[in-house]
C-alpha cells in the first residue's frame, strides 16, 4: 500500500515575509513551494495538503473595512473571511500542482474541500482571545469599533500607539468530511482540505451548526486531520530547515530527531518559542502519539534532502 502523508505548508509558502503579496509573487511561491514535494508522489505517496493563510485573510478583512467605510458593503463575518481564504488559496494550489504534475508526467487528480472544523463553544479560548487579525488601528476608532461591533482590543507588541482586533484561537475537535478525505486520498486523488485551520463551527443545543468569530491553528488542525485519516507521515513546513532550542540565545542549538520524553523534558524547560515554535512542535508530537510513524518540521526546499529537517518520534 502507499504510504500517506499529510503535508501542513507555512504561510511563506504563498506569501513571503518581504512581499506585497500580488498574485504573481503567490503564483510563484506556490510552484516552488509544490515542486518541492513532486520527489513524494514520484515515491508513491498519497497526498493530503493544508495550508496558512494569515496573510491573505488579513488583506481580505482590509477590503472589508475599506468597503464599508467607503461604499457601505456590509462586512462578512470572520467564517466567511476564511471560507474566502480556502477557497481562493485552494484554486491557486490546485491550478499549480495540476501544471506541475503535468510536466512531471504524472497522472493524479487534484481536488479542493473549504473544511469546516468543529470546535467546542465552551473552550477556554473564548474567555481569552489571543489571536490578532486585521489592521491597525488607534486607540480612538478601537474604542469608536468595540461599541459599534463588540471586537476585542490589543495593543500591538510592534507599535505601542497601534491597537489590534483579538479573537480567541480554541482547539479543533472533528474535522467535517474526513473520511471522505481519506478515501479520496486513498484512492490516489491529492487533497487540499483544512485550509488555515479551517472554518470554525460548533453545535447547538439542537445538533445544528453554528459558526464562530475565531482563528483555528493550522497545525492543530492538520495534525488532527492526519490522525483521523490514517496517514503514516506529517510535515510541517515553516521557512528554518530545523527546529531550534533556545532560539535567538548563545545556547541555540539545532534538533535533528527528539521522542515525545525529550520533547516533554525540552517543553517544561521552556525550549521552544511560546507564539511561534511550540505549537508546531505540540502539533508534531500529538501526531506521533495518536499511531503516526513521525513528523518532520523543515523548510519546504530542504524536503527532498533527507539530512534536513527535525524529526520527531514516540520513542
Amino acid at each position: 500500500m502507499s504510504k500517506l502523508a499529510v503535508i501542513a505548508l507555512g504561510g511563506n509558502a504563498i506569501i513571503r515575509g518581504d512581499e506585497r503579496g500580488t498574485i504573481q509573487q503567490q503564483y510563484k511561491n506556490s510552484s516552488d513551494t509544490i515542486h518541492n514535494l513532486t520527489y513524494l508522489l514520484k515515491e508513491g505517496y498519497n497526498l493530503v495538503l493544508s495550508h496558512g493563510n494569515g496573510p491573505q485573510v488579513g488583506n481580505i478583512l482590509l477590503r472589508n473595512d475599506a468597503g464599508e467605510e467607503k461604499y457601505d458593503i456590509p462586512q462578512m463575518p470572520l467564517d466567511i473571511c476564511v471560507a474566502d481564504s480556502q477557497g481562493g488559496i485552494g484554486y491557486m494550489l490546485e491550478k499549480m500542482l495540476k501544471n506541475i504534475l503535468k510536466e512531471e508526467g504524472i497522472d493524479r487528480e487534484v481536488v479542493t474541500i473549504v473544511t469546516q472544523v468543529v470546535v467546542s463553544k465552551d473552550d477556554p479560548a473564548f474567555e481569552n482571545y489571543t489571536k490578532r487579525v486585521g489592521k491597525l488601528y488607534s486607540k480612538k476608532e478601537a474604542d469608536a469599533l468595540s461599541e459599534r461591533k463588540g471586537w476585542i482590543f490589543k495593543k500591538s507588541p510592534k507599535r505601542a500607539d497601534a491597537w489590534r482586533r483579538v479573537v480567541p484561537s480554541p482547539k479543533p475537535i472533528q474535522i467535517m468530511n474526513d473520511q471522505i478525505i481519506k478515501n479520496l486520498v486513498n484512492s490516489g486523488v491529492i487533497v487540499i482540505a483544512a485550509g488555515g485551520g479551517g472554518v470554525p463551527v460548533y453545535y447547538d443545543d439542537e445538533g445544528l451548526l453554528q459558526s464562530l468569530e475565531a482563528v483555528i491553528d493550522k497545525d492543530a488542525s492538520s495534525s488532527l486531520l492526519a490522525s483521523n485519516i490514517n496517514a503514516d507521515e506529517f510535515y510541517i513546513l515553516t521557512d528554518v530547515p530545523y527546529v531550534y532550542s533556545n532560539f535567538g540565545t548563545p545556547n541555540q542549538e539545532i534538533v535533528e530527531l527528539i521522542n515525545k520524553e525529550k520533547i516533554q523534558k525540552m517543553i517544561k524547560e521552556g525550549a521552544f518559542g511560546e507564539g511561534n515554535m511550540l505549537p508546531k512542535i505540540e502539533a508534531a508530537l500529538r501526531f506521533v502519539e495518536k499511531g503516526g510513524q513521525k513528523s518532520v518540521i523543515t523548510e519546504a526546499s530542504k524536503l527532498e534532502n533527507r539530512k534536513y529537517g527535525t524529526r520527531i518520534t514516540l520513542h
